[in-house]
């Protein structure tokens, strides 16, 4: 049974910084995308980063460039995502998921479709 399993979430001030870790268990996630998704309240879960199986392929929301990195260490099964410089708009519950059927990012890496597994997300508050 696969497990993907979040944590780092919590409440920061307005320019502070999270690391989330998406940590995976149950079957090896070396060679697939993850990505990373958040819903606020009301509204729709939308797309956040994917990275590819290696690493070396990254794709990020718009309102994500510039500001959060996404990684992965796949001797750790774990995927992260740094945070920086939050602003109140990124209150979310933050979820990671994993696409078995991709080794690398697609166009539609985007797309909650693609993935197969999902965490229970976790927290983030940021506020002003």
């Amino acid at each position: 049974q696969v497990q993907l399993v979040e944590s780092g979430g919590g409440l920061v001030q307005a320019g502070g910084s999270l690391r989330l870790s998406c940590a995976a268990s149950g079957r090896s996630f070396r060679s697939i995308v993850m990505g990373w998704f958040r819903q606020a309240p009301g509204k729709e879960r939308e797309f956040v980063a994917a990275i590819s199986g290696s690493g070396s392929g990254k794709t990020y929301a718009r309102s994500a460039k510039d500001r959060f990195t996404i990684s992965r260490d796949n001797a750790k099964n774990t995927v992260y995502l740094q945070m920086n410089n939050l602003k109140p708009e990124d209150t979310a519950v933050y979820y990671c998921a994993a696409d078995w059927t991709q080794k690398s990012l697609s166009l539609s890496s985007d797309e909650e479709e693609r993935y197969d597994y999902w965490g229970r997300g976790t927290q983030v508050t940021v506020s002003s």
